[in-house]
């Protein structure tokens, strides 16, 4: 197979089926569509690709620099194509967390930019947000950027409504999938192949999956992130249903070790996703029935996102002390939480004051933080509660993240390790400002 140009070998990736043996479903073939196979690693070279390919010759002749908001596969691809047409790429995040994507984005010659935010993800609805106004900026014409806008640009949407969905459809002999599972990141695959595959198929089921609000899992967004991207529209999906970063985890080392395929978290948390969501209705069929899921990236990228939440995969001792352990249920239990209003006594009036400790990321607490609070970020702090708090059990505590998940789970983890005054902010440092309660700048 020749090719003139890389960009030719993106898409027609393979669907490959899941051996029945593994997933264990009685009625339902299950497939992936292997994304990971594009040239640059994953499912974003396609969009990446659409949406620069109209503008790279332009860009070229006025020395403009491509740029997005993105902190992974579309970053990746985009340094990549415009690293071929002689430009530069900068990338624009406050998600830069898995350090082997930041190092190779460095060594494709991207330059990153690190923005403080409110919230881990774009909010075009808080005009105060710096990355809503760095994107704000970058909509105006006449400025020195190529900008893909990953978020709302529909040639997100378009690229995989133009492949990815026919292919799918091309591979299972001209038929549409009965269930077709779905990640939601930027929701450009889900919603472009959703759209081909309902064309063929009014009654095709759609499952989109995010990441559980208290996880992080690398290229999907929580339940309350993905109503600020511009291309998700709740209409698409049948069902919303939510990943812990550990089934995601469970997902990739199913992949991996049963089928062969190299997957990353993303895929493995399609592929636990998928097979919990067909397993409610498998016993009930009497006639075959197929479902498809994507493989969005492989797994070499993220071995640190592994080895800080599954350290014995990678042949290293368990973590001891972690509040990824704890169940829902024993966080709602055990966690001690406190609304805005009662924070803001607790803090005037407290004898003695309590420790105030936002475990946002360094940025996010510059741009706005409560007053007197002092800044662990969330991994330094998970560090600190296995080899030792910097206060002790008789210290009164507030712990404060983006919407109060993760505080919650650490306030129930320190409860459990015998410190009896610590709470969590009840819908976090969003609640906080939501409550028009005092925020101070760095």
């Amino acid at each position: 197979m020749r090719y003139d140009s890389i960009t030719e070998a993106i898409g027609n990736t393979p669907l490959v089926r899941i051996d029945p043996a593994v997933h264990g479903l009685r009625h339902i073939d299950l497939y992936a569509k292997l994304e990971m196979l594009n040239p640059f690693g994953s499912v974003k070279d396609r969009a990446a690709w659409n949406m620069a390919r109209h503008g790279l010759a332009a860009a070229a002749e006025r020395g403009a620099t491509v740029v997005e908001l993105s902190s992974g596969n579309t970053a990746k691809a985009l340094a990549l194509l415009a690293g071929m047409h002689g430009l530069r790429f900068k990338s624009v995040t406050n998600r830069m967390r898995v350090p082997e994507i930041k190092e190779l984005l460095l060594l494709l010659g991207a330059e990153i930019e690190e923005l403080p935010g409110q919230s881990e993800c774009l909010d075009p609805t808080d005009t105060e947000d710096p990355l809503t106004r760095f994107h704000q900026a970058l909509a105006g014409s006449g400025n020195a950027y190529l900008h893909t806008d990953q978020y709302f640009n529909p040639r997100n949407t378009e690229s995989h409504a133009a492949g990815t969905g026919p292919e799918i459809v091309k591979d299972l002999d001209g038929r549409a999938p009965d269930w077709f599972i779905a990640c939601v990141g930027t929701a450009g695959s889900s919603t472009g192949v959703a759209r081909v595959l309902r064309e063929q198929d009014p009654g095709v089921r759609v499952v989109g999956l995010v990441a559980h609000k208290s996880d992080f899992i690398p290229g999907i967004r929580t339940i309350d992130e993905v109503h600020q991207v511009g291309l998700f529209d709740p209409a698409t999906y049948d069902t919303i249903e939510s990943v812990t970063a550990d089934e995601a985890i469970d997902g990739m080392l199913t992949l991996i070790r049963r089928c062969g395929l190299l997957a990353g978290p993303t895929g493995g948390a399609a592929y636990h996703g998928a097979v919990r969501h067909l397993r409610t209705v498998d016993n009930a069929l009497t006639e075959r029935r197929t479902a498809v899921f994507i493989v969005c990236d492989r797994a070499e990228s993220y071995l640190s996102y592994v080895r800080q939440r599954r350290p014995e995969l990678l042949g290293r001792p368990p973590r001891k002390n972690s509040p990824a352990a704890l169940t829902e249920a024993e966080v709602r239990t055990e966690a001690q939480v406190i609304d805005t209003g009662d924070a803001q006594r607790w803090i005037a009036d407290g004898q003695p004051q309590p420790l105030v400790i936002d475990l946002r990321g360094p940025q996010a607490y510059a741009a706005l933080h409560i007053d007197g609070s002092v800044n662990i970020v969330d991994e330094i702090f998970g560090e600190l509660v296995r080899g030792g708090l910097p206060f002790s059990k008789r210290r009164p505590v507030l712990l404060a993240c983006p919407v109060g998940e993760k505080s919650a789970r650490y306030a129930a983890l320190l409860t459990r390790m015998g410190h009896p005054d610590v709470h969590s902010l009840s819908g976090g440092i969003v609640a906080w400002r939501d409550a028009g309660a005092p925020l101070v700048r760095d």
